[in-house]
């Protein structure tokens, strides 16, 4: 039996229209978020949307490519739209629970592989680990890893749970529903820690776009202190649970290097040369700090 009528717009007229529509609202991207919505409305990879352009879409897949664009339009990201995102060549499940993982993040892997040979026997923490971005990547990299993915939302974990199944890093993550400032580790029991804490001020959240604010978890987000109270309550978990000689790599605003620097010089800690690495785009993002030898 032949398909539904199919709709007059074709393909490439249909992302002609949703394109126009999205920029005309400011919205980032709207080529690239078109050609995505409607990938995924018909099923199609984006090469395969390009050699179908002159297609046409059916009335059910049309319609299903229209109610995406509508909900873009009142700026739901579009990775919570496809329901994933890409991170470190892994696409990974993503929903309104947990925060999108951005590119920027990616320097804390590329960091632990300079620190560590890809063939070590890491025991590694990823705090506030929320799609699991961090620790799924790091299992990835690192086969003969073993780490602990630790979240204050049961939900969150959830997400990452699925992601480490997903790549088949699963049997080498365990999951913790907990707050990691507060938390109580095995004294020298890891050699690595990541971290991507809520370090967005209350000021600085409020002039977040639409897109970040109306739709990704603000508690993932945002802290007080001017941003630096989950950072401060790492300090010292850290400082406890790394190995002499292991590291902590965590990030943080862009304008927060100097007062991150002064958190963790603090000799209690026994951090020894902590460092300011920058990202991509040559802002200050990310701690390095290594725990002193015995």
């Amino acid at each position: 039996m032949a398909d539904r009528a199919p709709r007059h717009d074709s393909i490439a007229q249909a992302l002609s229209a949703a394109t126009t529509e999205l920029a005309a609202l400011g919205l980032d991207a709207p080529r690239l978020s078109a050609e995505l919505l409607a990938a995924k409305a018909l099923g199609l990879s984006r090469l395969g949307l390009v050699m179908q352009a002159k297609d046409f879409f059916t009335d059910e897949t049309f319609v299903q490519f229209r109610s995406l664009v509508a909900r873009r339009a009142k700026g739901e990201p579009v990775a919570y739209l496809l329901g994933e995102k890409e991170f470190y060549g892994l696409n990974l499940r993503v929903s309104p629970d947990v925060l999108i993982p951005r590119p920027e993040t990616e320097l804390l892997v590329d960091e632990a592989l300079r620190l560590f040979p890809s063939g070590s026997p890491l025991r590694f923490a990823d705090f506030g680990t929320g799609s699991g971005a961090l620790a799924v990547a790091l299992a990835h990299v690192f086969p003969k890893a073993h780490g602990l993915a630790v979240d204050l939302s049961a939900q969150a974990l959830e997400i990452a749970r699925h992601n480490a199944r997903a790549h088949g890093v699963e049997q080498r993550l365990d999951f913790l529903n907990a707050d990691f400032t507060t938390l109580e580790l095995a004294p020298a029991s890891l050699d690595l820690i990541v971290a991507n804490p809520p370090y967005v001020t209350e000021a600085e959240y409020a002039e977040l776009s639409h897109e970040v604010s109306g739709f990704e978890p603000g508690l993932a987000l945002m802290s007080p202190d001017a941003g630096l109270a989950h950072i401060r309550g790492l300090a010292p978990v850290a400082a406890q649970a790394l190995n002499p000689g292991g590291a902590l790599l965590c990030e943080f605003g862009s304008s927060q290097g100097r007062a991150v620097l002064e958190i963790f010089r603090d000799p209690a800690l026994s951090f020894t040369q902590p460092a300011i690495l920058r990202d991509y785009a040559g802002l200050d993002r990310v701690l390095r700090a290594l725990r002193a030898e015995a």
